[in-house]
């Protein structure tokens, strides 16, 4: 477990926090690009624990910007956005992407006043239909990182966005924890992908966790009927990201970016995608439309309240929250272990429990946790060593070091998943597995 101050330094992600600091030096993943239209709608974004608005300029361009006038501190969501420019409406000074007044009508026509004043604002960049933003002191950023969901063909991946009312990291911790998924996922009568999962052949897996360059590799080994070890390795990757592996009848890979909006709000992109082929049109599907009235990985089309217009990421925010218990069905526990409908609910609905911030100094860890221990010791020493000695986490220096695979691999026992997994483990935009799903 964590002492308080441990728990309070690893959570707050806010301006001059621990890891508030951490993170302003990654790019992070904000917006669909499709969300903002040239001369469109702005759109309210919270970040890090900071209130912003994101628009589209004219030429294409997109700005992120503070949410308020620096005149007289209107909201700029009601921004007139045309002629390259976002227009407060109250008493019409402009801004462009930079955040640069341009214009100040009420003031005397050879007026330099507008050039005295600074408004916030952060650079923003896009790659294949994803909006980046940086929130760092530096005024030359890292480059963006090389993250293969974020690379592949449109074809081949498929992302979601929304908003789940609890903290980043007990997000994050949920998906590096290999033991829940054939208990939380799966069903009492026999049926269903669990049923016939390799993960299922064995619920007490053996954990054995390596740090990287890149994050942390937790890896699970269950037994097999037939003598050999199945190893899923999951993959933690600096600074906030997720990855599990894929599994014989679903050859995909899915993860998650776990983006915190503040300290008790997280803002969740998952990521399914093929290295080499498209999805399947009927994958999509059920990722949109969710199947037989419940939720798939992906949140559907179905899942989000309508009237959340005044919120930061409306229309992101799902119907299915604590306070009414994820709509909880006691009927659907005669099929499945957990009356909550559907794949993601039930992650969130564990994940949320704890409150919007865990109190990790009640926990009684135990050797399945392994995986969590290590992720959070390896960000409080990344986080530590760049305030305290200015020590940049290698993926900081280099790009590449996120291209990484979560796998899952049947070995004969007594072979290291380590030399196996070394090249299946390495992310290459375009190349196969390199093992048998």
């Amino acid at each position: 477990m964590l002492t308080e101050q441990e728990n309070q330094e690893i959570t707050q992600v806010g301006p001059g926090t621990l890891m508030g600091g951490l993170f302003r030096e990654y790019w992070v993943p904000f917006l669909p690009s499709a969300d903002l239209e040239a001369d469109g709608r702005p759109k309210r974004v919270r970040l890090l624990g900071e209130d912003l608005i994101a628009f589209r300029d004219t030429n294409g361009d997109v700005g992120l910007i503070d949410k308020v006038c620096a005149h007289r501190g209107a909201p700029l969501f009601f921004g007139r956005n045309e002629e390259c420019g976002l227009r407060c409406v109250y008493h019409g000074w402009k801004y462009d992407v930079r955040g640069t007044v341009v214009d100040t009508p009420a003031e005397p026509e050879r007026s330099r006043f507008k050039d005295r004043v600074t408004m916030k604002s952060y650079q923003v960049r896009e790659r294949n239909g994803i909006l980046w933003a940086y929130l760092g002191p530096a005024t030359e950023p890292p480059e963006l990182p090389r993250l293969e969901w974020n690379l592949v063909p449109a074809e081949r991946v498929h992302v979601s966005f929304r908003v789940q009312q609890a903290n980043w990291l007990q997000c994050l911790e949920g998906e590096i924890d290999s033991a829940h998924a054939p208990i939380l996922h799966g069903r009492v009568d026999g049926e269903g992908f669990f049923a016939t999962s390799l993960a299922s052949a064995d619920l007490r897996p053996v954990f054995d966790c390596v740090q990287t360059d890149s994050g942390v590799s937790v890896a699970a080994r269950r037994r097999l009927p037939d003598g050999q070890v199945y190893w899923r390795v999951n993959q933690f990757v600096m600074p906030f990201y997720s990855l599990v592996p894929p599994q014989a009848r679903h050859p995909e890979l899915s993860g998650h970016a776990w983006v915190p909006m503040d300290d008790e709000h997280t803002l969740c992109i998952m990521f399914t995608y093929h290295p080499t082929e498209p999805l399947p049109e009927r994958m999509r599907e059920v990722f949109t439309e969710g199947v037989n009235g419940r939720e798939s990985g992906h949140p559907s089309r179905h899942a989000f309240v309508s009237g959340d217009a005044g919120r930061p990421y409306a229309g992101y925010w799902p119907k299915f929250t604590m306070e009414n218990d994820y709509l909880y069905d006691p009927e659907l526990e005669k099929k499945y272990f957990s009356g909550i409908p559907g794949l993601w609910l039930q992650d969130a609905g564990c994940q949320s429990g704890f409150g919007p911030v865990q109190d990790r100094t009640r926990e009684n860890l135990c050797v399945s946790d392994a995986g969590i221990i290590m992720t959070r010791r390896y960000l409080l020493d990344a986080a530590r060593g760049l305030r305290d000695a200015g020590v940049r986490p290698p993926t900081l220096s280099d790009p590449g070091l996120t291209m990484v695979r979560a796998v899952s691999l049947r070995l004969d026992d007594g072979v290291s998943w380590t030399e196996a997994g070394r090249e299946p483990m390495r992310a290459v935009v375009g190349a196969g597995w390199g093992y048998e799903i």
